[in-house]
Protein backbone atom coordinates (compact mmCIF):
# COMPACT_ATOMS: atom_id res chain seq x y z
CA UNK A 1 0.00 0.00 0.00
CA UNK A 2 2.64 2.41 0.73
CA UNK A 3 4.50 1.89 -2.41
CA UNK A 4 0.67 2.29 -4.53
CA UNK A 5 0.45 5.81 -2.62
CA UNK A 6 3.95 7.06 -3.34
CA UNK A 7 3.75 5.47 -7.35
CA UNK A 8 0.10 7.63 -7.75
CA UNK A 9 1.79 10.81 -6.03
CA UNK A 10 4.85 10.75 -8.75
CA UNK A 11 2.66 9.82 -11.78
CA UNK A 12 0.34 12.54 -10.84
CA UNK A 13 3.12 14.97 -9.79
CA UNK A 14 4.44 14.23 -13.34
CA UNK A 15 1.36 14.82 -15.42
CA UNK A 16 0.95 18.02 -13.87
CA UNK A 17 4.01 20.00 -14.84
CA UNK A 18 4.32 18.30 -18.32
CA UNK A 19 6.80 20.53 -19.80
CA UNK A 20 9.07 19.78 -16.75
CA UNK A 21 8.90 16.02 -17.54
CA UNK A 22 9.82 15.99 -21.33
CA UNK A 23 12.34 18.49 -21.01
CA UNK A 24 14.03 16.29 -18.06
CA UNK A 25 13.49 13.22 -20.39
CA UNK A 26 14.80 14.77 -23.66
CA UNK A 27 17.78 16.54 -21.63
CA UNK A 28 18.47 12.75 -20.02
CA UNK A 29 17.86 11.10 -23.71
CA UNK A 30 20.14 13.33 -25.55
CA UNK A 31 23.17 13.00 -22.83
CA UNK A 32 23.09 9.95 -23.20
CA UNK A 33 22.77 9.57 -26.63
CA UNK A 34 25.85 11.31 -27.05
CA UNK A 35 27.16 9.07 -24.22
CA UNK A 36 26.29 6.03 -26.58
CA UNK A 37 27.50 7.72 -29.53
CA UNK A 38 31.07 8.29 -27.94
CA UNK A 39 31.12 4.48 -27.18
CA UNK A 40 29.97 3.48 -30.61
CA UNK A 41 32.65 5.57 -32.15
CA UNK A 42 35.53 4.14 -29.59
CA UNK A 43 34.00 0.42 -30.48
CA UNK A 44 34.47 1.11 -33.89
CA UNK A 45 37.88 2.23 -34.03
CA UNK A 46 39.40 0.06 -31.76
CA UNK A 47 37.89 -3.09 -34.24
CA UNK A 48 39.34 -1.04 -37.00
CA UNK A 49 42.80 -0.87 -35.88
CA UNK A 50 43.10 -4.39 -34.00
CA UNK A 51 41.79 -5.68 -37.46
CA UNK A 52 43.98 -3.56 -39.79
CA UNK A 53 47.17 -4.92 -37.46
CA UNK A 54 45.96 -8.82 -37.59
CA UNK A 55 44.79 -8.59 -41.10
CA UNK A 56 48.50 -6.85 -41.96
CA UNK A 57 50.61 -10.31 -41.07
CA UNK A 58 50.54 -9.55 -37.90
CA UNK A 59 47.39 -11.91 -37.05
CA UNK A 60 45.28 -11.88 -33.86
CA UNK A 61 48.09 -14.93 -32.75
CA UNK A 62 51.60 -15.89 -33.81
CA UNK A 63 53.36 -18.94 -32.92
CA UNK A 64 56.95 -18.26 -32.79
CA UNK A 65 60.21 -19.41 -31.53
CA UNK A 66 60.22 -18.98 -27.66
CA UNK A 67 63.50 -16.69 -28.08
CA UNK A 68 62.25 -14.41 -30.77
CA UNK A 69 60.28 -12.01 -28.69
CA UNK A 70 63.03 -10.84 -26.72
CA UNK A 71 65.59 -10.85 -29.93
CA UNK A 72 63.46 -10.74 -33.12
CA UNK A 73 66.11 -12.73 -34.91
CA UNK A 74 64.72 -13.72 -38.16
CA UNK A 75 66.88 -16.47 -38.47
CA UNK A 76 65.40 -18.06 -35.69
CA UNK A 77 62.58 -20.79 -37.08
CA UNK A 78 59.94 -22.85 -35.60
CA UNK A 79 60.36 -26.37 -33.61
CA UNK A 80 58.63 -29.05 -35.30
CA UNK A 81 56.76 -27.06 -37.02
CA UNK A 82 54.73 -29.08 -38.54
CA UNK A 83 53.41 -30.52 -34.81
CA UNK A 84 52.61 -26.53 -34.39
CA UNK A 85 51.01 -26.44 -37.74
CA UNK A 86 48.79 -29.19 -36.88
CA UNK A 87 47.61 -27.46 -33.53
CA UNK A 88 46.58 -24.53 -35.28
CA UNK A 89 44.44 -26.24 -38.08
CA UNK A 90 42.38 -28.04 -35.06
CA UNK A 91 41.93 -24.82 -33.08
CA UNK A 92 38.19 -23.45 -32.86
CA UNK A 93 36.93 -20.32 -34.41
CA UNK A 94 40.16 -20.07 -36.89
CA UNK A 95 40.02 -18.33 -39.47
CA UNK A 96 43.02 -18.26 -41.86
CA UNK A 97 46.50 -18.96 -41.01
CA UNK A 98 49.79 -17.94 -42.82
CA UNK A 99 53.50 -19.73 -42.85
CA UNK A 100 56.29 -17.44 -42.98
CA UNK A 101 60.10 -17.39 -42.36
CA UNK A 102 62.39 -14.20 -42.76
CA UNK A 103 65.82 -13.47 -43.40
CA UNK A 104 67.84 -9.90 -43.63
CA UNK A 105 70.02 -9.01 -46.80
CA UNK A 106 71.07 -6.94 -49.26
CA UNK A 107 69.45 -6.45 -53.13
CA UNK A 108 71.90 -5.27 -56.21
CA UNK A 109 70.72 -4.20 -59.58
CA UNK A 110 73.90 -3.10 -60.84
CA UNK A 111 75.66 -0.61 -59.08
CA UNK A 112 72.72 0.04 -56.82
CA UNK A 113 71.90 -1.50 -53.60
CA UNK A 114 69.19 -1.42 -51.01
CA UNK A 115 69.00 -3.33 -47.57
CA UNK A 116 66.03 -5.63 -47.41
CA UNK A 117 63.82 -7.88 -45.04
CA UNK A 118 63.36 -10.55 -47.09
CA UNK A 119 60.57 -12.63 -46.02
CA UNK A 120 59.74 -16.36 -47.56
CA UNK A 121 55.58 -17.08 -47.75
CA UNK A 122 53.75 -19.44 -48.88
CA UNK A 123 51.68 -17.32 -51.78
CA UNK A 124 48.23 -18.94 -51.91
CA UNK A 125 47.78 -18.40 -48.66
CA UNK A 126 49.37 -14.93 -48.13
CA UNK A 127 47.24 -13.95 -50.74
CA UNK A 128 43.94 -14.58 -48.82
CA UNK A 129 44.90 -13.19 -45.60
CA UNK A 130 47.21 -10.33 -46.29
CA UNK A 131 45.68 -6.91 -46.82
CA UNK A 132 48.56 -5.44 -47.61
CA UNK A 133 48.60 -7.41 -51.02
CA UNK A 134 44.50 -7.48 -51.19
CA UNK A 135 44.26 -4.33 -51.32
CA UNK A 136 47.75 -2.75 -52.94
CA UNK A 137 47.67 -2.10 -56.56
CA UNK A 138 49.70 -5.12 -58.11
CA UNK A 139 52.17 -4.35 -61.36
CA UNK A 140 52.53 -7.78 -63.21
CA UNK A 141 51.60 -10.70 -61.01
CA UNK A 142 51.95 -12.15 -57.50
CA UNK A 143 54.33 -15.66 -56.30
CA UNK A 144 53.10 -18.64 -57.53
CA UNK A 145 53.26 -22.01 -55.55
CA UNK A 146 56.10 -23.59 -55.38
CA UNK A 147 57.69 -21.10 -57.65
CA UNK A 148 61.47 -20.48 -57.77
CA UNK A 149 63.83 -17.76 -58.14
CA UNK A 150 60.72 -15.19 -58.35
CA UNK A 151 60.17 -11.94 -56.00
CA UNK A 152 57.42 -9.33 -54.93
CA UNK A 153 58.74 -6.00 -54.20
CA UNK A 154 57.66 -2.46 -53.21
CA UNK A 155 57.45 0.59 -55.28
CA UNK A 156 59.40 2.47 -53.03
CA UNK A 157 62.25 -0.33 -53.22
CA UNK A 158 62.07 -0.67 -57.11
CA UNK A 159 62.16 3.20 -57.19
CA UNK A 160 65.74 3.10 -55.18
CA UNK A 161 66.71 0.05 -57.18
CA UNK A 162 65.39 1.35 -60.72
CA UNK A 163 63.97 -1.78 -61.77
CA UNK A 164 61.14 -3.20 -63.00
CA UNK A 165 59.46 -6.45 -64.31
CA UNK A 166 61.46 -9.05 -65.63
CA UNK A 167 64.84 -7.54 -64.16
CA UNK A 168 67.36 -10.09 -61.94
CA UNK A 169 68.27 -8.95 -58.82
CA UNK A 170 71.09 -10.22 -57.05
CA UNK A 171 70.14 -10.62 -53.63
CA UNK A 172 73.15 -11.69 -50.81
CA UNK A 173 70.84 -13.33 -47.51
CA UNK A 174 72.35 -14.08 -43.91
CA UNK A 175 72.31 -17.47 -42.47
CA UNK A 176 72.62 -18.71 -39.30
CA UNK A 177 77.02 -18.70 -39.50
CA UNK A 178 77.55 -17.56 -43.06
CA UNK A 179 76.29 -15.72 -45.90
CA UNK A 180 74.47 -16.51 -49.38
CA UNK A 181 73.53 -15.89 -52.80
CA UNK A 182 71.11 -15.87 -55.33
CA UNK A 183 69.56 -14.64 -58.77
CA UNK A 184 65.91 -13.36 -58.30
CA UNK A 185 63.62 -12.15 -61.05
CA UNK A 186 61.15 -9.60 -60.27
CA UNK A 187 57.62 -11.01 -61.23
CA UNK A 188 55.72 -7.88 -59.58
CA UNK A 189 55.84 -4.61 -58.13
CA UNK A 190 53.24 -3.99 -55.17
CA UNK A 191 52.19 -0.30 -54.64
CA UNK A 192 50.36 0.17 -51.20
CA UNK A 193 50.38 3.99 -51.45
CA UNK A 194 52.68 4.20 -48.65
CA UNK A 195 56.45 4.24 -48.85
CA UNK A 196 57.21 2.76 -45.85
CA UNK A 197 55.30 -0.35 -46.48
CA UNK A 198 56.55 -0.72 -50.11
CA UNK A 199 60.17 -0.01 -48.85
CA UNK A 200 59.68 -3.44 -46.40
CA UNK A 201 57.95 -5.43 -49.39
CA UNK A 202 60.24 -8.30 -50.27
CA UNK A 203 58.23 -11.76 -51.46
CA UNK A 204 59.84 -15.04 -51.80
CA UNK A 205 58.70 -18.43 -51.74
CA UNK A 206 59.06 -20.15 -48.16
CA UNK A 207 61.17 -22.95 -50.22
CA UNK A 208 63.29 -20.48 -51.83
CA UNK A 209 64.35 -18.95 -48.71
CA UNK A 210 64.73 -22.46 -47.36
CA UNK A 211 68.01 -23.05 -50.01
CA UNK A 212 68.89 -19.80 -50.20
CA UNK A 213 70.12 -19.33 -46.78
CA UNK A 214 70.14 -23.05 -45.63
CA UNK A 215 67.84 -22.79 -42.51
CA UNK A 216 64.98 -25.07 -43.11
CA UNK A 217 61.55 -24.67 -41.55
CA UNK A 218 58.73 -21.95 -41.07
CA UNK A 219 59.67 -18.84 -38.98
CA UNK A 220 56.27 -18.29 -37.65
CA UNK A 221 52.39 -19.10 -38.36
CA UNK A 222 50.63 -15.92 -38.04
CA UNK A 223 47.34 -16.56 -37.33
CA UNK A 224 43.63 -15.31 -38.33
CA UNK A 225 40.52 -15.69 -35.89
CA UNK A 226 36.80 -15.29 -36.33
CA UNK A 227 36.49 -12.75 -34.08
CA UNK A 228 39.61 -11.09 -31.29
CA UNK A 229 36.80 -12.23 -28.39
CA UNK A 230 38.22 -15.79 -29.10
CA UNK A 231 41.63 -14.68 -28.71
CA UNK A 232 42.43 -15.30 -25.52
CA UNK A 233 41.00 -18.95 -25.49
CA UNK A 234 42.96 -19.59 -28.85
CA UNK A 235 46.10 -18.57 -26.80
CA UNK A 236 45.31 -21.23 -23.92
CA UNK A 237 44.54 -23.50 -26.25
CA UNK A 238 47.04 -23.34 -28.72
CA UNK A 239 50.17 -23.13 -25.68
CA UNK A 240 48.83 -26.36 -24.16
CA UNK A 241 49.28 -27.86 -27.54
CA UNK A 242 52.93 -26.39 -28.64
CA UNK A 243 55.78 -28.29 -29.04
CA UNK A 244 59.10 -27.65 -26.66
CA UNK A 245 60.51 -24.20 -27.62
CA UNK A 246 57.96 -22.76 -29.13
CA UNK A 247 55.66 -20.09 -27.88
CA UNK A 248 52.76 -18.11 -28.61
CA UNK A 249 52.17 -14.15 -28.61
CA UNK A 250 49.49 -11.68 -29.52
CA UNK A 251 49.56 -8.83 -31.63
CA UNK A 252 50.02 -6.38 -29.25
CA UNK A 253 54.04 -8.11 -28.42
CA UNK A 254 54.07 -7.94 -32.13
CA UNK A 255 53.25 -3.93 -32.08
CA UNK A 256 53.46 -2.60 -28.85
CA UNK A 257 53.43 0.81 -30.00
CA UNK A 258 50.28 0.11 -31.92
CA UNK A 259 48.60 -1.56 -28.85
CA UNK A 260 49.53 1.19 -26.16
CA UNK A 261 47.80 3.60 -29.27
CA UNK A 262 44.84 1.51 -29.11
CA UNK A 263 44.72 1.62 -25.15
CA UNK A 264 45.36 5.35 -25.19
CA UNK A 265 42.15 5.89 -27.35
CA UNK A 266 40.29 3.81 -25.67
CA UNK A 267 41.20 5.17 -22.39
CA UNK A 268 40.55 8.98 -23.71
CA UNK A 269 37.28 7.92 -25.13
CA UNK A 270 35.85 6.52 -21.80
CA UNK A 271 36.90 9.76 -20.24
CA UNK A 272 35.38 11.66 -22.53
CA UNK A 273 32.10 9.85 -22.24
CA UNK A 274 32.26 9.99 -18.28
CA UNK A 275 32.36 13.85 -18.68
CA UNK A 276 29.48 13.71 -21.08
CA UNK A 277 27.93 11.41 -18.05
CA UNK A 278 29.00 13.75 -15.68
CA UNK A 279 27.41 16.82 -17.29
CA UNK A 280 23.82 14.92 -17.38
CA UNK A 281 24.03 14.19 -13.85
CA UNK A 282 24.80 17.70 -12.73
CA UNK A 283 21.85 18.54 -14.99
CA UNK A 284 19.31 15.84 -14.06
CA UNK A 285 20.47 17.09 -10.23
CA UNK A 286 19.65 20.71 -10.67
CA UNK A 287 16.79 20.03 -12.24
CA UNK A 288 15.56 18.11 -9.29
CA UNK A 289 16.40 19.98 -6.91
CA UNK A 290 14.71 22.80 -8.34
CA UNK A 291 11.57 20.07 -8.19
CA UNK A 292 11.82 19.40 -4.88
CA UNK A 293 12.48 22.98 -3.62
CA UNK A 294 9.81 24.23 -5.90
CA UNK A 295 7.31 21.22 -4.23
CA UNK A 296 8.40 22.16 -0.64
CA UNK A 297 4.78 23.26 0.64
CA UNK A 298 3.34 19.81 -1.03
CA UNK A 299 5.92 17.66 0.70
CA UNK A 300 4.80 19.53 3.90
CA UNK A 301 1.62 18.70 3.67
CA UNK A 302 2.29 14.92 2.40
CA UNK A 303 4.61 14.97 5.84
CA UNK A 304 1.41 16.72 8.09
CA UNK A 305 -1.06 14.12 6.99
CA UNK A 306 0.74 10.88 7.58
CA UNK A 307 3.16 10.17 4.45
CA UNK A 308 6.23 8.71 6.04
CA UNK A 309 10.03 10.39 4.88
CA UNK A 310 10.45 7.14 2.85
CA UNK A 311 7.87 7.47 1.16
CA UNK A 312 8.01 10.81 -0.01
CA UNK A 313 11.86 9.20 -0.95
CA UNK A 314 10.43 6.49 -3.10
CA UNK A 315 7.96 9.12 -4.62
CA UNK A 316 10.59 11.34 -5.98
CA UNK A 317 12.68 8.39 -7.15
CA UNK A 318 9.80 6.60 -9.00
CA UNK A 319 9.55 9.89 -10.66
CA UNK A 320 13.73 9.51 -11.48
CA UNK A 321 12.79 6.09 -12.40
CA UNK A 322 10.30 7.08 -14.86
CA UNK A 323 12.23 9.79 -16.43
CA UNK A 324 15.45 7.57 -17.07
CA UNK A 325 13.02 5.13 -19.08
CA UNK A 326 12.09 8.53 -20.93
CA UNK A 327 15.20 9.40 -21.57
CA UNK A 328 16.64 5.39 -22.60
CA UNK A 329 14.16 5.95 -25.62
CA UNK A 330 15.02 8.87 -26.88
CA UNK A 331 18.91 8.11 -26.32
CA UNK A 332 17.95 4.93 -28.31
CA UNK A 333 16.20 7.14 -30.69
CA UNK A 334 18.88 10.02 -31.13
CA UNK A 335 22.02 7.98 -30.16
CA UNK A 336 20.97 4.42 -31.87
CA UNK A 337 20.28 6.24 -35.50
CA UNK A 338 23.79 8.23 -35.04
CA UNK A 339 25.33 4.98 -34.23
CA UNK A 340 23.50 3.58 -36.82
CA UNK A 341 24.59 5.79 -39.78
CA UNK A 342 28.27 5.18 -37.93
CA UNK A 343 28.00 1.30 -38.66
CA UNK A 344 26.69 1.27 -42.37
CA UNK A 345 27.94 4.86 -43.74
CA UNK A 346 31.03 5.15 -41.58
CA UNK A 347 33.47 8.42 -42.04
CA UNK A 348 36.50 8.69 -44.32
CA UNK A 349 39.25 9.45 -42.75
CA UNK A 350 41.00 9.79 -45.84
CA UNK A 351 41.74 13.37 -45.50
CA UNK A 352 43.02 13.01 -41.92
CA UNK A 353 45.33 10.63 -43.04
CA UNK A 354 47.04 12.73 -45.70
CA UNK A 355 46.74 9.64 -48.22
CA UNK A 356 49.28 7.81 -46.60
CA UNK A 357 47.38 4.47 -44.84
CA UNK A 358 50.69 2.75 -44.25
CA UNK A 359 52.06 2.81 -40.20
CA UNK A 360 54.95 0.40 -39.09
CA UNK A 361 53.89 -2.40 -41.49
CA UNK A 362 50.31 -2.14 -40.98
CA UNK A 363 47.87 -0.85 -43.42
CA UNK A 364 44.63 0.82 -42.08
CA UNK A 365 41.61 1.36 -43.41
CA UNK A 366 40.70 4.67 -45.08
CA UNK A 367 36.74 4.29 -43.50
CA UNK A 368 36.00 3.94 -39.70
CA UNK A 369 32.92 1.90 -39.02
CA UNK A 370 31.23 2.61 -35.77
CA UNK A 371 30.01 -0.71 -33.55
CA UNK A 372 26.25 -1.33 -33.45
CA UNK A 373 24.47 -3.90 -32.03
CA UNK A 374 21.93 -4.70 -29.52
CA UNK A 375 24.39 -3.60 -26.95
CA UNK A 376 22.76 -0.37 -26.93
CA UNK A 377 19.39 -1.11 -25.79
CA UNK A 378 21.02 -2.45 -22.41
CA UNK A 379 23.88 0.20 -22.44
CA UNK A 380 20.78 3.37 -22.76
CA UNK A 381 19.07 1.82 -20.11
CA UNK A 382 22.17 1.35 -17.85
CA UNK A 383 22.96 4.55 -18.37
CA UNK A 384 20.13 6.77 -18.22
CA UNK A 385 18.96 4.60 -15.12
CA UNK A 386 22.00 5.35 -13.10
CA UNK A 387 22.74 8.85 -13.88
CA UNK A 388 18.71 9.73 -13.26
CA UNK A 389 19.04 7.58 -10.32
CA UNK A 390 22.37 8.56 -8.69
CA UNK A 391 21.49 12.64 -9.26
CA UNK A 392 18.06 12.50 -7.77
CA UNK A 393 19.55 10.64 -4.59
CA UNK A 394 20.87 13.97 -2.64
CA UNK A 395 16.93 15.89 -3.83
CA UNK A 396 15.04 13.10 -2.57
CA UNK A 397 17.03 13.54 0.76
CA UNK A 398 16.23 17.06 0.84
CA UNK A 399 12.58 16.30 0.02
CA UNK A 400 12.48 14.02 3.03
CA UNK A 401 13.93 16.48 4.76
CA UNK A 402 11.26 19.18 4.50
CA UNK A 403 9.68 20.30 8.46
CA UNK A 404 5.85 20.79 7.96
CA UNK A 405 5.57 23.56 10.22
CA UNK A 406 8.75 25.53 8.10
CA UNK A 407 7.45 24.78 5.04
CA UNK A 408 4.04 25.97 5.35
CA UNK A 409 5.05 28.97 7.09
CA UNK A 410 7.56 29.93 4.56
CA UNK A 411 5.09 29.83 1.73
CA UNK A 412 2.37 31.08 3.47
Amino acid sequence: MPGTIALKYAARSMTRHTRRTILSMVGTGVGCAMALVTLSWMGGATEMQVRAVAESGAGHLRMVHQDWPDTQEPTLRLVDWERALAAVQALPNMNKYTMRAHATGLLAFGNRTAPAQITGVTPERELTSNRILQRGALEGRYLEKDERGAVVVGRTLARRLDVQIDDALYATLSGKDDIHSAMLYIVGILDTGSEDLDLGICHITLKDIEDITGIPGVGEISILLDDEQYMKAAETRLAANLPPDNTVITWREVHPALAANVDSDTAFMRLMAGIVILVVALGIMSAQLTAVLERRAEFAMLSALGMKSRQIISMVMIEAVIIGLGGAMVALVVGGSCAYYLATRGMDLTSFMDDDLGFADVLFDPHLYGSFGAWLVSYALIIAMATTICATLYPAWKAAQVMPADALRTTG
